[in-house]
């Protein structure tokens, strides 16, 4: 993992997240209904910083989820932590 990594560096984790929820229909249920996301504005909303930090913290609240996509895209679980430090504005 990188010392350091800029806020796009951050949303492309965030957008993998994304994808990651979208090939898990519970999971994504679930996202949907803890943000209040709605299935048709995924696409529109995944250019939000705030959308895309609350990815990030779906994953970093269930220890399976985390742990499943570290593994599936290959990412070290930092680069999560550090992704949703980033684009939160930490």
């Amino acid at each position: 993992m990188a010392l350091r990594m800029n806020p796009d560096q951050a949303a492309t984790v965030a957008l993998k997240g994304l994808a990651f929820l979208v090939n898990s229909p519970e999971d994504l249920e679930r996202f949907l209904l803890l943000t209040g996301a709605r299935p048709e504005t995924l696409r529109e909303r995944a250019d939000e910083p705030e959308f895309l930090t609350s990815v990030l913290a779906f994953l970093l609240s269930n220890e399976e989820l985390l742990t499943g996509f570290s593994s599936d895209f290959n990412t070290d679980v930092r680069t999560v932590h550090m992704a949703h430090h980033v684009l939160a504005g930490g």
